[in-house]
């Protein structure tokens, strides 16, 4: 078994089917059936079950999946720290859900990057489940991420706490009506999303009047054409959608966390130390000023 092998394994399991694994490894189709076929007799054991729309991990799999990731993931991190500079240099990858954005996140990547320009910063944006997952896989060096997703492999850090408002094209003398209001809301696994559900659940609204929508900005620019209503962070309210009508919501659906998520690793890099010093930095600095 080499290490190489492994890492097919890992590319299947993720694609979902060989075809898109062999596009991403730039291998042979037939190259990466073979190979897998030769590990599973290696094992003596069937790791996916094949199906018309791929493949996906038996039982087997799936534990020898929880194995090969330690084993690909620790090869990995022997390496950045026999390589590792004594500064912040190399790669750096890092999470962010889209409300992030709207504060001063993007003036402290300027910083950093003007701090550290041996440092290639990536960022990937996604909802909080998805961004969770890739810090987990080793995907992402960290992620900012919002609501209280918690793993016993990952640290949390609070970065701030925000408090969530129903957001319409313009305020009015009486409270929305819930039962009759159209939502703007991002797809599964948005915790805004998932508040708004429990709320109108709790006062016996099914959420069946939406509509789904994945960007940020086209939620805001819908809430400002009067197509819906939503409900955000008022801090996104910046700039020409400063004007929107906000509410207040009942106390026990109003605050959200925002926090930065890290694995629990022995090697953490010098790029990301220095990257979530800085964000404490600049946090502490806001609350300053607030202050």
């Amino acid at each position: 078994m080499e290490l190489s092998d492994l890492k097919v394994f890992l590319t299947i399991a993720e694609e979902g089917n060989i075809s898109g694994a062999a596009k991403r490894l730039d291998y042979v189709q037939s190259n990466v059936t073979a190979r897998i076929r030769k590990l599973e007799e290696e094992l003596g054991v069937l790791l996916f079950h094949r199906h018309p729309k791929g493949v996906t991990l038996t039982e087997k799999g799936i534990v020898f999946s929880e194995y090969a990731h330690t084993i690909v993931n620790l090869s990995a991190e022997a390496v950045k720290t026999v390589q590792e500079t004594s500064y912040p240099s190399g790669p750096l990858a890092i999470g962010v859900v889209d409300t992030v954005t709207c504060h001063n996140f993007m003036s402290s990547l300027a910083e950093y990057q003007n701090r550290y320009p041996d440092v290639s910063l990536s960022i990937w944006t996604g909802n909080s489940s998805d961004l969770f997952t890739k810090v987990l896989n080793h995907q992402l060096d960290g992620a900012f991420i919002i609501g209280d997703l918690k793993s016993p492999h990952l640290v949390a850090e609070n970065i701030q706490n925000e408090e969530l408002k129903l957001i319409t094209r313009q305020l009015s003398n009486e409270y929305p009506d819930l039962a009759t209001t159209r939502w703007a809301v991002s797809p599964k696994g948005c915790p805004f999303r998932g508040v708004l559900e429990e709320w109108l659940r709790n006062e016996g609204i099914p959420l069946v009047n939406m509509i789904e929508i994945s960007s940020l900005e086209t939620i805001v620019s819908s809430v400002q054409t009067g197509l819906a209503a939503t409900l955000l962070p008022a801090s996104v309210l910046t700039g020409e959608y400063a004007d929107l009508g906000i509410y207040p919501i009942p106390e026990k659906y109003r605050y959200t966390q925002t926090s930065l998520i890290h694995r629990k690793d022995r090697f953490k890099s010098k790029a990301f130390t220095a990257f979530s010093d800085m964000i404490r930095e600049s946090m502490a600095k806001a609350d300053d000023l607030v202050g």
